[in-house]
């Protein structure tokens, strides 16, 4: 296997539960590839963030989303479906990461055009192994949007 350098990926995650964005961040630094990561804890914070409004004025574009659905102000869907209304941020993908494996969750994300949907692993290795996989596809097998 050779190895290949990667351009730096930013990473947008939308999560409010602190023990989940200490365990992403843990996961993606074992990764193969240099991320950064920028965190909004809420719908809002979200939305500010993708638009460079208030305190997120020289925020950079991320190359994808990893959006909870239980987030307070705007929720998962609201946000999602913000993003993908949206010219400027349509083309983000954006993978669903939630412990809600709700039936109507799942067709409403996908109605709203999210690129993956993932129920979030209750054991730690198990969490770190998915956010693994999705750097994987994500940020290395996929050719993503400028």
């Amino acid at each position: 296997m050779t190895n290949k350098t990667y351009k730096r990926a930013h990473i947008l995650l939308v999560e409010d539960n602190e023990g989940d964005v200490l365990l992403t961040k843990e996961a993606f630094e074992e990764s193969k590839i240099d991320t950064m990561i920028s965190v909004a804890k809420n719908g809002q914070e979200a939305l500010d963030f993708l638009n460079k409004k208030g305190a997120f004025s020289n925020a950079k574009r991320p190359d994808l989303i990893i959006l909870d659905i239980n987030i307070p102000i705007f929720n998962g869907h609201e946000v999602l479906e913000r993003i993908k209304q949206d010219e400027k941020l349509k083309k983000i993908p954006v993978i669903i990461l939630t412990t809600s494996s709700n039936q109507k969750d799942i067709d409403r994300a996908y109605e709203n055009h999210c690129n993956t949907y993932i129920k979030k692993p209750l054991e730690m290795e198990e969490f770190i192994a998915a956010i693994l996989k999705i750097e994987d596809f994500w940020l290395q097998l996929s050719v993503l949007s400028n």
